[in-house]
This record gives C-alpha cells, sequence and structure tokens, in this order.
C-alpha cells in the first residue's frame, strides 16, 4: 500500500477519525495496556459516531478493552444487543480462514468478508471500523508469511469496501525482530503505525542509549539520522523510525543501544495524548 503523504496532525487523530481505507498497525508487546487504552478509544469514537465496529480480537484483549470502555461510561451491552458492535475470536477466526495451514481467499471472504457485507447492508449503516489481532495470531505463532498474506487479503477487502481497519502485532521494538528486513513486507500492508509508547519516553530512551554507547560519534549521527532515517512505507512514529535506522546502520552497535534503551524505557500507567510525531518530522533535536 502506498504511503501517506504529509505529517498528521496527531497519533490520537488517527484513531478517533479512522478514515475509510485507513490501515493502522500497532505493535504492543513492550507496552500492552498501549494497546487496549487504543482499541477502546478506537471503539469509543466509532460509537459516538454512530458507526459500526467489528473486533476481531483475543479474548483476553477484548475484555480487558471492553472493561476500559464500561469504565468509561460506554454502553459495551446495549451497542452489543443493538448489532453496532459485533466481537469476533481472533483465534477461531484464523482457524476458520485456513486451508492446509495457509490462509484461503474463499475462506477468509466468508469468514469476514461476509460479515463486513451484512453489516454494510444494515438499514442504519453510516460507516464501519475493524479492529482485527488475525495476523498477529499468525505472527506470534511463528507464521509471518502467513501473517502478511492475510494483510494481504485484508486489502483486497479495503479496495472493494469503503472501511477503516485497525491491525496489532505482539513485536517488541527492542528486540532483533524490529528491523526492515523482517518488517518491510508488514508496514508496506499498512498506512500507518501508531506509536508503541508515551510520546517522547520512547525517543528519549534512544538518544540517552546512543549518547552513552557511542560516545563523541553520536554528534554526526545524529545529524546522519537526521537527513537519511525517512522511511519510505507506511508513516512512522519517529522513534520507530530511528530504531530501524540504527538497525540497519549500526548492526555491530544496535544491540548495545537498544538494550539500554530499554532499560531507560519507562511505559507510563496512564498514556498521555499522542502529539504529531510522524516521521516527518526532525529527530533528535
Amino acid at each position: 500500500m502506498a504511503r501517506v503523504g504529509g505529517p498528521v496532525s496527531s497519533w490520537n487523530k488517527l484513531l478517533q477519525d479512522a478514515n475509510p481505507r485507513g490501515h493502522l498497525v500497532q505493535l504492543y508487546k513492550s507496552d500492552e495496556r498501549l494497546l487496549i487504552r487504543n482499541v477502546a478509544e478506537y471503539i469509543s469514537a466509532g460509537l459516538s459516531r454512530g458507526q459500526s465496529l467489528l473486533v476481531i480480537a483475543t479474548q483476553e484483549h477484548s475484555q480487558a478493552a471492553f472493561l476500559r470502555l464500561e469504565h468509561e461510561g460506554v454502553d459495551v451491552q446495549t451497542a452489543t444487543h443493538n448489532g453496532r458492535l459485533l466481537i469476533v475470536d481472533a483465534v477461531e477466526a484464523v482457524d476458520r480462514s485456513l486451508e492446509n495451514g495457509r490462509p484461503d481467499w474463499s475462506r477468509f471472504d466468508d469468514v469476514v468478508g461476509t460479515l463486513i457485507r451484512q453489516i454494510a447492508a444494515r438499514p442504519d449503516y453510516s460507516g464501519l471500523r475493524v479492529h482485527t489481532e488475525m495476523a498477529g495470531v499468525l505472527w506470534k505463532k511463528g507464521f509471518d508469511v502467513a501473517a502478511i498474506q492475510l494483510e494481504r487479503f485484508w486489502n483486497n477487502l479495503l479496495a472493494s469496501q469503503a472501511f477503516s481497519l485497525f491491525c496489532a502485532y505482539p513485536i517488541d521494538v527492542f528486540d532483533q525482530q524490529f528491523q526492515i528486513s523482517t518488517l518491510d513486507a508488514l508496514l508496506c500492508s499498512h498506512t500507518h503505525l501508531l506509536p508503541t509508547g508515551v510520546t517522547g519516553q520512547l525517543e528519549n530512551a534512544i538518544n540517552r542509549a546512543m549518547e552513552e554507547v557511542l560516545g563523541p560519534r553520536v554528534n554526526d549521527l545524529k545529524l546522519l539520522i537526521k537527513a537519511n532515517y525517512r522511511p519510505s512505507w507506511a508513516v512512522l512514529p519517529r522513534a520507530e523510525a530511528i530504531v530501524l535506522w540504527i538497525r540497519n546502520n549500526l548492526p555491530d552497535d544496535a544491540n548495545a543501544i537498544l538494550t539500554r534503551a530499554r532499560r531507560y524505557y519507562r511505559p507510563g500507567e496512564a498514556p498521555a495524548p499522542l502529539a504529531a510525531d510522524a516521521a516527518t518530522n526532525s529527530p533528535l533535536d
């Protein structure tokens, strides 16, 4: 999917507005609470706009998100009873979408496409938001090729039916898995990568770790990152884009930098609003 041009005004706005055919992705392994917060915000904003919601998540995550919504005064039971909020178990949906262990378009369309078309045919239909962890379930099992194939199926549905899509993957930005060679296809399948944690905290941790590991070299490298770190696929938050740059350009120092950064990174109990932080901004001021 082509890169969306121009910076976004805020990451929260992406969740709240959820433009049709937008394909967002959240990496949550380093801070699972942020995923629950963002899913709840995505659902709440959709319900407040009179839209329908299809949530295909693990039971643990859907229950946690609905508890948060109820705590915030959102009437989840009424939305479910009225058919505006439909809940599907992600593990079951994945199993029903496979043929001989591989994603099959016909099966996927029967499981997911049919639901989306039924929702769109409702007389009170005024838009649809989908949150899915189906590809994330496959990724967690080590079936990354199958996960990307499932993303292609989702993009096929997006091309034929206007709805917003919000995916989630159990990936840790500090792990070696978070690098261009591993994530290229995943990022190409989405329009935006949402921030991993509270705005500024991840970048501050990376800056501190770089200064300690690289010493006097760090100033020249910061200038190089400013000139070269911008990605060419999905819109990325600044900190995550810098991590990818470090993995790709400083292979001898990357593990030491990111091991220290993990130690310094402390996601908050209650994440602050996510300010504008797109990869088009200048990093490492």
